[in-house]
């Protein structure tokens, strides 16, 4: 059964490394998101959302939706931990 994972995370990481070859380089200015993606946001971004922070632009108005799910699964997995140690807790006292 080791094997068998073994084999299939070799494929996965095969996979995965196959897929960043096309990836630009770290950094590069001549990357799509260098080359469209940045000029837009920094010459559009106070025009559009009447914001003249960047990245609270980006953050809260063009990626707002984004912004709002990962609060949302970080706020959850807080109170799970918060509810998992409070139920130890009182485990602890009816036990003791």
């Amino acid at each position: 059964m080791k094997t068998v994972g073994l084999i299939v995370s070799m494929i996965v990481g095969a996979f995965l490394i196959y897929g960043t070859m096309d990836m630009p380089d770290w950094g590069d200015p001549n990357s799509p998101a260098s080359l469209h993606v940045s000029p837009r946001y920094i010459m559009n971004t106070e025009t559009e959302t009447a914001t003249p922070n960047i990245v609270t632009a980006v953050l809260a108005d063009y990626r707002g939706y984004d912004t709002l799910g990962e609060t949302v699964v970080i706020f959850t997995a807080g109170m799970a931990c918060v509810l998992l140690l409070r139920r130890r807790n009182k485990f602890k006292k009816n036990r003791g």
